[in-house]
């Protein structure tokens, strides 16, 4: 049996930083699934600075992933386009499509992001903008 599940809260969760190239630290996350005891689905809340990126523009091969804006707005990279979202906006990344994807905080305050996912055992990153 695995460990007992309780409540957490936001507060409890320590934020990590993610480096994004050329401005170290533009992002934090809470890792939310993790701290919770979750194995196959992950649950993040991403925070970026001004001027920042969420990380580095990328697909993958087997994950699935939702995004929800949270508070701010900005523009997401999404296979070559470029769209604006704000609060409130959401998406959905279907897996194993290899859709490239990344946030780009071009806002004045942060951008913060809910951020879900499928933890698939073989999935590999791709990076487009570095072939």
């Amino acid at each position: 049996m695995g460990k007992k599940q309780k409540v957490r809260n936001l507060k409890s969760v320590p934020a990590r930083f993610v480096d994004d190239p050329g401005r170290r630290s533009a992002m934090t996350t809470l890792r939310l699934g993790e701290a919770a005891g979750s194995v196959r689905l992950y649950a993040n809340i991403d925070r970026v600075k001004p001027g920042g990126r969420s990380v580095k523009y990328h697909a993958h091969s087997k994950q699935e992933e939702f995004f929800l804006i949270l508070r701010g707005s900005g523009t997401l990279r999404l296979q070559g386009r470029r769209l604006r979202v704000k609060a409130g906006d959401f998406f959905a990344k279907p897996g194993g499509r290899g859709i490239a994807h990344q946030f780009v905080n071009d806002g004045r305050g942060v951008l913060e992001i809910l951020d879900c996912g499928t933890n698939d055992r073989g999935d590999r990153a791709f990076y487009p903008d570095e072939g």
